[in-house]
């Protein structure tokens, strides 16, 4: 490439990069796929042939598209997008999670004016609206991936949906794959307020736990949540309101208590994870952690509950055995 080219496809890539800021679906996808070929060379440079590759470039997609709001040389944005892969990949190499959730209640930086702060909170309700487009067997497993901090790899969310992890690795592609779709047919589209939704489930995880710590966790299911409410062990339902009431007062009654420390909030489900303090003369009664997957009906009520350890666990005795 000359040096007469190379500024023009800069220039080209800061109009992008200028737009997909702005909330354009259509200049992001234009600028993943300008730059595909390179985001792939990296990958392939550091992990070699193998689906290994697939999964990073596609996971950099969706990271790009929640941090595309970050990038402060938008005319070295094809430089950004390969950094990720050559992060990811890296992280990949030592066994950790390729992709790193972001709180979504981070702070803007000093140097940042309340028109950036906007845009990224403009950026990440497009991207949820996008997400709510999709079907319920594909948005958990890429919510869980992108989103959450402790049920990202793919053996913990095969767990959590109840299949093998060669699905999940299917279900991921063709979610990434529907997402793109879905923002381009929701870019124009009214946006929920996302931060606001995820303010109120994290309040709303802060009162159940006091109201369990009170006695009143079945009275609370009773006010909040769906009638029909289920607890499932991968998608096979394995008791109602009273399975949870007798498992959170037996929990209670152990001395073991719960800390909610991330939450994830959308119009369909919630995730909430837990630390799990186990009573002080029994340090190993329970779990380190729990993650508790509510999908939500349409009143916004949980209506399936799944409870999710860092480690299998063998008996249902109370809600941390579930």
């Amino acid at each position: 490439m000359n040096q007469t080219s190379d500024e023009a496809a800069r220039i080209e890539d800061a109009a992008l990069t200028r737009a997909a800021q702005a909330g354009e679906a259509t200049a992001l996808g234009l600028l993943l796929e300008r730059h595909q070929a390179g985001m792939r060379a990296v990958a392939l440079s550091i992990l070699g042939p193998g689906p290994d590759v697939d999964d990073v470039v596609q996971d950099a997609a969706v990271t790009a598209l929640r941090h595309v709001g970050d990038v402060r040389d938008p005319a070295a944005v094809g430089a950004w997008l390969r950094m990720i892969v050559r992060n990811a990949s890296r992280s990949l190499l030592r066994s950790s999670v390729p992709v790193q959730p972001i709180d979504d209640l981070h702070l803007p930086a000093t140097d940042a004016g309340p028109e950036r702060w906007l845009e990224r909170h403009a950026m990440r309700d497009w991207i949820w609206e996008a997400i709510e487009e999709l079907s319920p067997a594909l948005r958990l497993p890429l919510v869980l991936r992108h989103f959450s901090t402790g049920v990202t790899s793919y053996e913990r969310i095969a767990d959590a949906c109840g299949v093998p992890v060669g699905t999940v690795r299917s279900r991921l592609n063709q979610g990434r794959a529907k997402l793109a779709t879905a923002l381009a047919a929701t870019a124009d589209a009214p946006h929920g307020n996302t931060a606001q939704r995820l303010r109120a489930s994290r309040v709303e995880a802060h009162e159940t736990l006091a109201a369990a710590e009170s006695g009143r966790f079945g009275a609370l299911m009773t006010e909040r949540w769906s009638p029909e409410i289920a607890l499932l062990r991968g998608n096979d339902p394995v008791g109602g309101r009273s399975v949870l009431a007798r498992g959170m007062d037996g929990d209670l009654e152990a001395g073991v208590r719960q800390r909610l420390v991330h939450a994830v909030a959308g119009r369909s489900l919630a995730v909430w994870e837990m630390d799990l303090l186990s009573p002080a003369d029994n340090p190993d009664h329970c779990p380190p952690s729990v993650a508790w997957l509510m999908t939500l009906d349409d009143a916004g009520r949980p209506h399936r509950l799944r409870l999710l350890h860092p480690r299998p666990v063998q008996a249902l005795q109370s809600l941390t055995l579930m």
